[in-house]
């Protein structure tokens, strides 16, 4: 199956904003591989036990009242492996080094998740995905300026507590 350009451009995009990951993985939780950016790692190998887990991690978060299945995060000794929902039908893995910020690692996958979730959404609703999109839409003149309003300066305020004007 040919990896859908869509998801591995999220996957790539994501890949760059933190540089620490070593791979990435979006798959049906059937196992199918959707796209893949996993260099030196058997991304139908690693499918097969991504379906495993996740079918897992959904059963115990279930069984322990936890609500639906989020994110699963895997410790080993050389890094991690983090697996997120990506809407009702796919999952995002990724493989980190061990000296990642796990709190960024965690931001960004679950939004990278979201992101795929959206696109595999768009194409089951049939609309065109957002990058086809914003192609075919004509560029707006002035489109770089900024028209918004000025704020309003921030009101000053004396606490009392900390005052030392006495």
């Amino acid at each position: 199956m040919a990896a859908d350009p869509d998801i591995l451009d999220e996957l790539r995009r994501l890949r760059a904003r933190v540089p620490q990951l070593t791979g990435a993985l979006a798959t049906g939780v059937d196992g199918v591989v959707l796209a893949q950016d996993t260099p030196g790692v058997a991304p139908e190998g690693v499918a097969v036990l991504i379906t495993s887990a996740h079918g897992l991690a959904v059963k115990l978060a279930d069984a322990t009242g936890q609500g639906d299945f989020r994110e699963l995060l895997v410790r080993g000794g050389y890094g991690y492996v983090a697996t997120y929902t990506a809407g009702p039908s796919a999952v995002l893995t990724l493989l980190a080094q061990d000296r990642v910020n796990v709190g960024r690692l965690l931001l960004e996958g679950r939004r990278a998740g979201a992101r795929i979730g959206e696109l595999l959404e768009e194409r089951r609703a049939g609309t065109a995905p957002a990058r086809q999109a914003r192609a075919a839409k004509p560029a707006a003149k002035g489109a770089g300026a900024r028209t918004g309003t000025a704020r309003a300066p921030r009101p000053t305020t004396t606490d009392p507590v900390t005052d030392t004007h006495s």
